[in-house]
């Protein structure tokens, strides 16, 4: 049976509809998916752009049929109540349960994979003041407790100790257990894209600590993770200092993933490198879910300029992703 692919629409205010529409348009999705979102939003998009994308209502992910775009429509919004390019609790919560009833069909087998679309995270906490991304919300449904961001461009993979967190409490969640799993993760996701990969754990504070002088995170919690690692035959070195780890990485190829300590160590480097061709992956979870590396960009949004690279990226890993897990089981 063909393996379908999920793409949730993302926050209705913001540059989603207008990718989702635009690489369809463009023959750029070359792999059977099926829209979550609201049918009256993406046809508005779709005429307000002169897209002339056809559109096709599936009640499941199981309906699909080549030659139109299949949306899976969740008749959370209207067309007239999306305010476009602006911070909006209606949108956010629709956006939220987009990616619920993708996760949910990805969980029952309906579909392969699921590729978000960005959410704004002010308009969704509205609704949902628990919500801190996707990946949290995300690894909550399925039951996955150790879970982790994977950036991934042609010059570099990232992964993340911690995420979506103050810099003071990530300060906090940097130890060795959590440092070790991420390792963990980084180096079985890697090996799976790369061959004979090696991997380098950052080191958190300047010269990553300098033998204790500038902070013993590095002594305390980050060195004894990675020597277990490699004694559990792990091909990973550090901790590296942070201001040359990235360069090591992605310039002088000497590793072909980095683990960061926290959201902008990893972050920054990778979307300075490829901002447009970034993609996502959630490590740690039953299923395969990848998402575009860019926000919702209300600036930019349903002005016909949003780039639709990542998306494309974003399902072409999902895509290989889905194959390696079919071949291996």
């Amino acid at each position: 049976m063909e393996m379908i692919f999920g793409i949730t629409m993302g926050d209705a205010s913001g540059v989603g509809p207008e990718i989702l529409l635009k690489a369809y348009a463009a023959g750029e999705l070359r792999h059977p998916v099926v829209a979550f979102g609201d049918l009256q939003v993406l046809e508005r998009c779709n005429r307000e752009l002169g897209l002339g994308v056809p559109l096709r209502e599936v009640d499941s992910p199981q309906e699909y049929q080549p030659g139109a775009l299949n949306v899976r429509d969740l008749a959370r919004l209207r067309a007239d109540e999306v305010r476009i390019g602006q911070v909006d609790p209606r949108s956010g919560a629709a956006a939220r349960d987009y990616v619920v009833e993708a996760t949910q069909a990805a969980l029952k087998g309906e579909i392969a994979a699921i590729v978000t679309l960005p959410i704004n995270k002010e308009a969704t906490q509205a609704s949902d003041p628990s919500f801190t991304g996707h990946t949290e919300l995300i690894g909550e449904l399925c039951g996955a407790r150790d879970v982790t961001i994977m950036l991934a461009s042609d010059e570099l993979i990232v992964t993340h100790v911690t995420t979506h967190m103050s810099l003071r409490r990530a300060l906090e969640e940097i130890r060795r257990e959590r440092v070790l799993r991420v390792i963990e993760m980084t180096c079985e996701a890697v090996a799976r894209l790369r061959p004979q990969p090696r991997v380098a754990v950052a080191g958190l504070n300047p010269h990553a600590g300098e033998n204790g002088l500038f902070g013993r995170e590095e002594i305390e919690e980050i060195a004894p993770a990675v020597e277990q690692a490699r004694r559990q035959g792990l091909p990973v070195e550090g901790p590296v200092p942070p201001d040359t780890v990235f360069y090591l990485a992605a310039r002088r190829k000497r590793y072909e993933a980095v683990v960061a300590m926290y959201h902008d160590q990893g972050h920054i480097p990778l979307k300075l490198l490829d901002f447009e061709g970034g993609v996502n992956v959630t490590l740690g979870l039953p299923i395969i879910r990848t998402s575009v590396d860019h926000g919702t960009a209300f600036d930019i949004a349903w002005k016909g300029i949003a780039s639709t690279r990542s998306l494309v990226r974003a399902l072409e890993m999902a895509v290989r992703l889905a194959g390696l897990k079919s071949a291996s089981t």
